[in-house]
């Protein structure tokens, strides 16, 4: 008999609705029931493409034993990390504070009133079951020790992470920069790229800091490393050399051996990083790894509608990799001719290149040079080589059973991709993308929004129904920034103003200057946080202050403008002790110190000089204008002639009518 997760449409929760464990949703019912059984809730939170979660869940959850044990003694709530990120964000802390370590899956034991008082990740049967039998009897026995715990580490939870109002003004200078780069600069890994510790994650608002402070300061050493990372990334086994798409992490030092599960936010930050550093340096490799991604998220993760799906599972048929990986049999079977160029090219061996599995990864080793020399070969005739073995191969794999979808939309992934295929096109011109980009940004806005201007998170079989959270409001604010700035067409910029002033008005702290992760209007929890800290998304609070400067200088707006400063003020004194925490601040720290350029171009022909202007890499500038436009930064600057006006730190150059006049104001 199902269990009352049946009627979710989290494909995560509906994976345990078969479960002989009791599950609850989180919700009225489940606390109701705690508080009136007195009973221990058991949180247990996971997402539906992880590996481990789906291990715990075979081992324990599916047994009737260990069900047997949870069903007694605790009310049991399964929790979606992705639609639920501020009930994870609490307890992960809480498992933080008593362990030094979280991850997924997240298992969290708490009293009746949600106060959590023992948790950890990832536990084996029989350790499990002695722990809960251990917990029930603790409960029963000694309560009262139970509620001071809970006291202390609830104390904890909403004290950490709290950040201080700082009203002192500060003039920010480029040594502020180098505090933050230069002590971060001794963990890169010259070997291997990234940094010198495994796993190793693709991480990349802290290249994307990489490559500006690079340009604004002129530091080979951050260039060369940013450029080496990339290219070691996308040669790597955690990129799918055939169908395109990064994977989460790789868990060794090379970048080889990834954790196959393939997530939106990932990818869509890679394809911005990939096409802003083909900016800077125009790689072709670095084309090809933005036009495969795009490829994979159209083919495999995009809504027929406009939307973009969260995520391919790691396992296929219960195997982690097994619909990536190849055995040389395989292939010498499949390819025959081809077969010796494209092992080479991809390093396939006969006992494996991934050893503990006996079977191969694609990755690649070598320059096409290397390889075509050695096969004497012209680079083109690899080329056409590869192509026509690469076509079967992904054909081949096509026919294996699939790697799990999880088929749900969220707000705040669907604004990273948005922002992905405008940057995509800015640098490609390719006008796919764009359309791509404006179906996304029209279904997000169709059913994301509510009647009173607030956002949803989640959108499944046709419906959304989880409050917005501020990432989802600050990423697609972001996105629609970009969009404007690519199309000229202000409806966008529109839409982002508004949707910020509802930010303000709903989830501003006047206490610390920040914004908490919640909106008032939302759920009541034991805490309500903040997300300072950027990780493998950039934090919420630091793409909203981005956000406030770009929208405060475009309209003009000082209380915008005001908001973002004070916001950098309350971070900066955290920035330099742990600079890749704090990487996207720290983008905003480079244009505080280097000004932004405000670039107004007006005129028929300002879509086509924006496409030019977009070919050079200019990290802090802002792009406006069109044929017409109500903005106040655009008055007065409308002619018949089209012309384009820079204007940096409060000075405006007299206007210009080609984009090579323009550019040495820039540079």
């Amino acid at each position: 008999m199902p269990n009352s997760l049946i009627h979710e449409t989290s494909p995560y929760l509906l994976q345990h609705a078969h479960n002989p464990v009791q599950w609850y949703p989180w919700g009225v019912d489940a606390l109701a029931k705690a508080k009136a059984e007195n009973k221990l809730i058991l949180v247990s939170i996971g997402y539906s493409a992880c590996h481990w979660c789906h291990v715990m869940e075979h081992e324990s959850f599916e047994d009737e034993a260990v069900a047997s044990i949870m069903n007694e003694h605790f009310v049991c709530i399964k929790i979606d990390r992705e639609e639920r990120p501020d009930i994870d964000q609490i307890y992960m802390l809480a498992v933080q504070l008593m362990t030094g370590s979280g991850g997924w899956p997240l298992n969290c034991i708490c009293l009746p009133d949600q106060r959590p008082i023992y948790g950890g990740t990832y536990f084996k049967k029989e350790d499990w079951k002695k722990l809960l039998v251990n917990l029930a009897s603790f409960w029963a026995e000694k309560p009262s020790e139970a509620y001071v715990y809970a006291d202390k580490l609830t104390e904890g939870i909403r004290e950490s992470e709290k950040i201080a109002f700082l009203s002192e003004q500060k003039i920010y200078s480029q040594e502020d920069v180098n505090e933050i780069y230069e002590p971060w600069a001794s963990q890169f890994d010259w070997t291997e790229g990234g940094y010198t510790r495994t796993p190793k994650f693709p991480l990349p608002t802290n290249w994307v800091f990489m490559l500006r402070y690079a340009k604004l300061m002129g530091n080979e050493q951050a260039d060369a490393i940013t450029h080496f990372t990339l290219q070691k990334m996308a040669f790597g086994g955690i990129y799918d050399q055939l169908g395109g798409g990064f994977a989460r992490y790789s868990v060794d030092a090379q970048w080889h051996v990834p954790h196959f599960e393939k997530m939106l936010y990932d990818n869509a930050q890679l394809v911005s990083l990939y096409a802003e550093a083909y900016q800077q340096e125009p790689l072709e490799l670095y084309r090809q790894v933005v036009y495969e991604t795009i490829d994979w998220l159209a083919r495999e993760l995009s809504d027929e509608n406009g939307g973009f799906y969260s995520a391919l599972d790691a396992d296929s048929e219960g195997v982690e990799g097994k619909f990536y990986t190849f055995t040389k049999e395989e292939i010498d079977a499949l390819l025959v001719y081809e077969s010796p160029v494209f092992c080479a090219y991809y390093n396939l061996t006969e006992e494996g290149n991934w050893a503990e599995e006996h079977t191969n990864i694609l990755c690649r080793k070598q320059s096409d040079v290397h390889i075509a020399k050695a096969f004497n070969l012209s680079v083109e005739e690899l080329h056409s080589r590869l192509e026509t073995a690469k076509k079967k191969v992904f054909e081949y794999r096509e026919k294996r059973i699939r790697p799990g979808l999880d088929d749900k939309i969220l707000t705040a992934w669907n604004g990273l991709t948005l922002k992905a295929l405008t940057d995509a096109y800015r640098v490609f011109d390719e006008e796919r993308f764009l359309q791509m980009a404006l179906k996304n940004a029209h279904f997000l806005l169709k059913n994301m929004r509510a009647s009173d201007g607030a956002l949803y998170r989640n959108f499944k079989a046709g419906k959304a129904t989880i409050t917005a959270f501020l990432d989802d409001y600050a990423l697609l604010i972001e996105a629609l920034i970009t969009l404007y700035e690519t199309t000229f067409d202000e409806q966008w910029l529109n839409q982002a103003k508004e949707l910020t002033d509802h930010v303000v008005a709903h989830f501003y702290d006047e206490a610390s200057g920040m914004f908490f992760y919640t909106s008032d209007t939302g759920e009541t929890l034991i805490a309500r946080k903040h997300e300072i800290m950027d990780n493998v998304i950039p934090s919420a609070n630091s793409v909203m202050a981005h956000n406030l400067a770009k929208l405060g200088k475009l309209y003009q707006n000082k209380v915008y403008v005001e908001l973002s400063a004070q916001m950098l003020r309350n971070v900066h004194p955290q920035i330099k002790n742990y600079g890749s925490a704090y990487s996207n601040w720290a983008n905003l720290l480079l244009n505080e110190v280097f000004g932004v350029y405000e670039i107004a171009i007006t005129g028929q022909e300002s879509l086509q000089k924006r496409q030019e202007i977009d070919k050079f890499h200019i990290p802090n500038k802002i792009l406006l204008g069109g044929s017409k436009g109500s903005l106040p930064l655009l008055q007065d600057k409308w002619g018949t002639q089209t012309r384009i006006f820079v204007c940096h730190n409060n000075t405006c150059q007299l206007p210009v009518t080609a984009v090579a006049e323009a550019i040495p104001y820039i540079h």
